[in-house]
């Protein structure tokens, strides 16, 4: 008799988006914590732009092939060995599949993990310029090799996750980021003043290392912590020889799959790999500025944009498959206006509360006045792209509910490209914020094909969405540009007239203060005008709240 863990539950949808919003939410708070300590230890100095490379180059193949793998290729065909498992026989084969996959994953990512520790001092020079100091490079190799088997744990953990959520399991592997960040945390914190010091390094250095030691720590963790999990299904995580991994009908079916996607998924990566190379070579702090600032815009698009796009994905694939074409663009129209009235106020909001927003979350010890001028400079650009980052990441599953991968990769190499040009033409005059507004900029490209490539699809009513969306961005701009007026005087009267020597009350009272202005005078705007996207959210509020 098969195990009862194989039988495979409907779950609610709406539960299945809760959990995920909120370990989402959690996983994103926990980021921004983790950043939060690497500016206390590290601030904007050599040693944070050290640290910000070192991990970058590892996490760079994570996304590529981990998460790209698990996600578009190994689910889909997990779940349908799954669904003909009916026998002994095709238990077998299922396991078979399994076991072939996780040799694979294991063997593909062990050899890149060891050529990255052998090319490491290869490779490194290239993202800094030719007066970088010897010592800072041979540094930011050490912290490279420390950090580059996180490749291989994470791509273990990856497979685990893959498992269980083709089990319908979401709640073990929507926590492990969660763990993961807290570890780099802990071990930050009581390491780095533990750690010898023969060479007489600065302390920042001593902190890049303890750093380091808490990324692979903390993959590890992610890897043990699900096993358990997975051990509990009934699936065993065993390995076979390599040419039946490699010639397994079910890794073979995994390959075909990735293919197409990884062209799309290197394009975008490669543009955190070019833009991280542009930055090292324009001066101290300019990677690090740049990577706090998009750490505060990651926390708005982990909440919201990345939860809406993953909850309609179900309901749009249904709809299109059931070709009921006026429910599937009502949908599609409703979360893109959704995404827009909460991305245009925060946009306007930051512009405003900017120098505190990042004062308050990341201003201690090495974070000075000087790093909150850099990551200020740069998060205004970064900021200015919100709504066109998050509502790419809504429209795409339009196109992944009917099957299509390949238009939107499209739309993602050529907003590639464009991020590139604008990168290297802008990144020399206008230093880190060049490479936040191409970024932007080339978000906005990447809005416009989407639409444009909407056009191809059956059933897609490309106009009448982009008309809405048009709409609803001129009406929230001019909502932010008037709450944003009366917010921008409030601000300057508490700056001048309250003063606390404690961080939290000197920045938190005037964001939270200004928020609360904002927010009122967006509200009212909104009950005024009866906007169609809050009255939506508020009838879905008042219908679960009924229940």
């Amino acid at each position: 008799m098969l195990k009862s863990m194989r039988k495979i539950q409907k779950k609610s949808l709406v539960k299945s988006g809760l959990v995920l919003s909120l370990m989402t939410f959690a996983s994103r708070i926990m980021g921004l914590v983790r950043e939060m300590t690497k500016a206390a230890f590290l601030g904007t100095s050599a040693y944070a732009d050290a640290f910000g490379i070192a991990f970058m180059i590892p996490n760079l193949f994570r996304r590529l092939f981990a998460e790209n793998s698990i996600s578009v290729a190994f689910i889909p065909t997990f779940r349908g060995y799954i669904e003909e498992d009916d026998s002994p026989e095709k238990h077998a084969e299922t396991q078979q599949f399994v076991s072939a996959t996780l040799t694979l994953v294991s063997f593909l990512t062990a050899c890149v993990t060891v050529l990255g520790i052998l090319l490491a001092r290869f490779i490194v020079p290239f993202f800094y310029n030719g007066d970088a100091d010897a010592s800072l490079i041979a540094e930011t190799t050490l912290l490279t090799r420390i950090m580059f088997p996180y490749l291989f744990v994470i791509s273990a953990a990856a497979f685990f996750q893959g498992i269980l959520n083709g089990c319908g399991i979401f709640a073990p592997s929507g926590f492990t980021p969660v763990l993961f960040n807290v570890i780099v945390v802990v071990i930050t914190y009581a390491l780095t003043p533990a750690m010898a010091n023969p060479t007489n390094l600065p302390h920042e250095a001593l902190a890049a290392r303890a750093m380091s030691f808490g990324v692979i720590t903390g993959g590890c963790f992610q890897a043990l912590f699900q096993w358990p999990f997975v051990k509990r299904t009934g699936w065993k995580t065993t390995l076979t020889g390599l040419k039946t991994a490699f010639t397994n009908p079910g890794t073979r079916r995994v390959c075909a799959l990735i293919v197409p996607t990884i062209i799309g998924m290197a394009a975008y990566q490669l543009n955190d790999l070019v833009s991280t190379a542009l930055a090292g070579n324009l001066g101290t702090g300019t990677v690090s500025s740049l990577q706090y600032s998009l750490r505060l815009q990651e926390l708005i698009l982990g909440i919201f944009a990345v939860s809406i796009g993953t909850v309609i994905l179900p309901d749009l694939s249904a709809l299109a498959k059931k070709q009921q074409w006026d429910e599937f663009n009502t949908m599609l129209a409703q979360a893109i206006n959704i995404i827009a009235l909460i991305t245009v106020p925060v946009t306007f909001y930051s512009l405003v509360c900017g120098r505190d927003l990042i004062s308050l979350v990341y201003k201690t010890k090495s974070f000075d006045d000087n790093s909150v001028r850099m990551t200020l400079n740069v998060f205004r650009f970064h900021i200015a792209g919100l709504f066109f980052i998050a509502v790419n990441r809504v429209i795409s599953p339009a196109f992944y509910a009917q099957g299509n991968t390949k238009l939107p990769t499209t739309a993602g190499i050529i907003s590639f490209g464009v991020n590139i040009a604008l990168a290297l033409a802008l990144s020399f005059p206008m230093k880190g914020d060049g490479i936040a507004l191409a970024l932007s900029l080339a978000s906005l490209v990447n809005t416009l094909f989407l639409f444009i490539f909407m056009k191809k699809m059956p059933g897609m009513d490309a106009a009448t969405t982009a008309r809405k969306m048009l709409l609803t961005i001129l009406r929230m701009t001019a909502f932010s540009m008037i709450a944003a007026c009366p917010t921008y005087f409030a601000h300057e009267i508490i700056i001048q007239k309250l003063h606390f020597s404690n961080r939290l009350l000197e920045y938190g009272i005037p964001v939270a203060s200004c928020a609360v202005i904002f927010g009122l005078i967006g509200i009212v705007l909104l009950v005024i005008f009866k906007d169609e996207a809050a009255v939506a959210i508020l009838a879905k509020l008042r219908r679960r709240a009924a229940k």
